[in-house]
């Protein structure tokens, strides 16, 4: 089979169109391009990039999401009660919703590394991401954007968190409870941790936005996402 054929089948089968034939889409498969069976992907990951971060990367983005809020850490939190009985719980609150404000800030300069390693994109990385699972293009994301993103990340929450007159704190008591056994190394600072989460959060978005487009193809807006995808409405 050729490859343009190849991968224009996968993206109707992958991506949730139905069972393949030209005459139920209106649509002979043997005149999808790679050109176009590229643009189409492109596109379509390119929109989930613009409201993924559009989501997040604004006031409460994080804060009033359950799904990414930044809370303390887990093993930390078992300590919150009695912090708050010594009468710390509005600075407790402070520091969460500060935690939450820097990764707000953050987000928005994903955008370029992003769509940076989405101009990357080879053929053959479509392939696997159609071929792949759910969420095989955010992984595609991760794997690529990860390491600079973490840095970039790590130095707006910096700049961020050393406005909050807790986060002296919180490094303190973390770092106690690494020595206790009780909390990770890698959540041992305020930096860290909200970075962490901040990077969780980002590509939890993206997958949930992948799967949105995996599920309802047809409700891309582009006439060319539809051709790809399999469908002339």
């Amino acid at each position: 089979m050729k490859l343009h054929v190849f991968v224009g089948s996968l993206m109707v089968t992958a991506l949730g169109c139905g069972a393949l034939g030209g005459s139920a889409f209106g649509l002979d498969l043997n005149s999808l391009s790679n050109a176009d069976a590229s643009a189409g992907l492109k596109k379509a990951l390119d929109q989930g990039i613009n409201l993924a971060v559009g989501k997040l990367g604004v006031t409460d983005g994080f804060l009033k999401n359950p799904k990414v809020k930044i809370d303390l850490p887990p093993k930390l939190a078992k300590a919150e009660s009695m912090m708050r009985m010594l009468g710390v719980g509005d600075q407790l609150d402070q520091l969460v919703t500060s935690m939450n404000r820097a990764a707000e800030a953050a987000v928005p300069e994903s955008k370029v590394l992003l769509k940076q390693a989405l101009k990357q994109m080879s053929l053959e990385d479509a392939k696997r991401i159609l071929t792949g699972g759910d969420d095989a293009a955010t992984q595609y994301f991760k794997q690529a954007t990860y390491v600079p993103l973490k840095a970039k990340f790590s130095f707006i929450v910096t700049a961020t968190t050393e406005k909050v007159k807790l986060g002296a704190t919180y490094d303190a008591i973390a770092k106690k409870a690494v020595t206790l056994g009780i909390l990770k190394p890698e959540d041992a600072t305020l930096q860290s941790y909200v970075t962490d989460r901040t990077l969780d959060g980002l590509f939890l978005m993206m997958a949930e936005e992948e799967r949105a487009i995996r599920k309802d193809p047809l409700g891309q807006a582009s006439s060319l996402l539809k051709k790809v995808f399999g469908a002339v409405r």
